[in-house]
């Protein structure tokens, strides 16, 4: 076969590649576009440090789990499939727990069953069954980390912006004290630390990211 002929291999990073990690950012968030884990944007954006932990604990399970199940999809019987992904995702989850024990004790109780509940999530269940169940290993690893800082991302944003006006902190830090904007007559809307008010700061983001991108509400 001459030069010519041969297919070009694929770069780490190439255009196709790239996109596994951006699409999720924007035209295919999992929260905003796809109405995905919106349990936990419920659950734990009252406050920014958790909306972190969570985010991050979300990204390391989505990334791992789609790479462990691209390394075994040509060893795993089709009938038994869900149960395989499911002990992954478990045994996955068990570990960051245990790491949020050891390291982060006062925000693990913090977000109390919430990180077990990520085995459920069903961004990852969906990534691993709609993606590294049928491409490399590597695809998988961009496709899980992409998804899992798309959903981190948005919880972080949720999280600033009910922290902020409901408490006057940021990360724990009194950040409307430290303008001295209370003396001004600023007071604390404690409607943002109610759970419904999460959905409506997420229907905000919504709003914007569709203003921005009409293509996304063609897709509807």
């Amino acid at each position: 076969m001459s030069a010519e002929m041969k297919p070009k291999k694929e770069g780490l990073f190439s255009k196709k590649n790239r996109s596994l990690l951006i699409d999720p950012m924007n035209a295919n968030n999992p929260i905003t576009v796809q109405v995905l884990g919106i349990c936990s944007a419920l659950a734990i954006t009252v406050k920014l440090k958790p909306a972190i932990v969570m985010g991050l604990s979300v990204i390391v399970v989505t990334a791992l789990a789609n790479v462990i199940t691209s390394l075994m999809r040509n060893m795993i019987p089709n009938r038994i499939r869900i149960i395989v992904q499911l002990v992954v995702v478990a045994s996955l989850v068990i570990l960051v727990d245990q790491v949020l024990k050891a390291y982060v004790y006062d925000v693990s109780k913090q977000l109390s069953v919430f990180v077990g509940l990520i085995i459920t999530n069903c961004i990852i269940m969906g990534r691993i069954e709609a993606f590294s169940l049928g491409n490399t290993p590597w695809k998988s690893f961009l496709d899980g980390l992409g998804n899992g800082a798309a959903y981190g991302g948005i919880l972080i944003i949720v999280a600033f912006f009910r922290e902020l006006l409901g408490n006057g902190t940021l990360y724990d830090y009194p950040v409307v004290e430290w303008m001295g904007l209370y003396d001004l007559g600023y007071k604390n809307n404690g409607m943002m630390l109610l759970p419904p008010m999460a959905l409506i700061v997420v229907a905000l983001i919504i709003w914007v990211q569709r203003a921005k991108t009409p293509s996304l509400i063609e897709k509807d």
